[in-house]
């Protein structure tokens, strides 16, 4: 019965991920890797796990904003470009790095990211 409870709470989350990523473009990593670290998964894996998750979610996502006319194919694309080679990059790095200092680079992004659109809102 656990296990039932957690796979039915993982897709909750999943939900609620999805919604948020779809509503802020953030992708939802930023909820489900610290998730995953607190259901005692490495942080390698955690990551890892995010992204075969993010994929499904940015792919839904982008069907729904296409309908709708918020797509730059052009933006998307080369941003997409860029970030293949430094996703390429991210997966070896994060190999070498702890998880206790995993966790303070994340949070340290997360912290500058929040403070940059609190303080700049237009």
């Amino acid at each position: 019965m656990p296990e039932v409870m957690q796979l039915g709470g993982m897709v909750l989350f999943g939900i609620a991920v999805g919604t948020g990523a779809s509503f802020t473009g953030l992708g939802g990593g930023f909820l489900m890797v610290p998730l995953l670290l607190m259901l005692g998964h490495t942080t390698q894996k955690a990551v890892g796990t995010s992204f075969l998750a993010i994929l499904v979610i940015s792919v839904s996502a982008l069907a729904a904003h296409n309908k709708l006319a918020n797509v730059d194919y052009r933006a998307g694309l080369l941003l997409g470009a860029g970030g293949v080679i430094g996703a390429q990059v991210g997966a070896r790095l994060v190999e070498h790095v702890s998880q206790a200092g995993f966790k303070r680079i994340f949070a340290g992004v997360l912290v500058g990211l929040a403070c940059y659109l609190f303080f700049n809102t237009k």
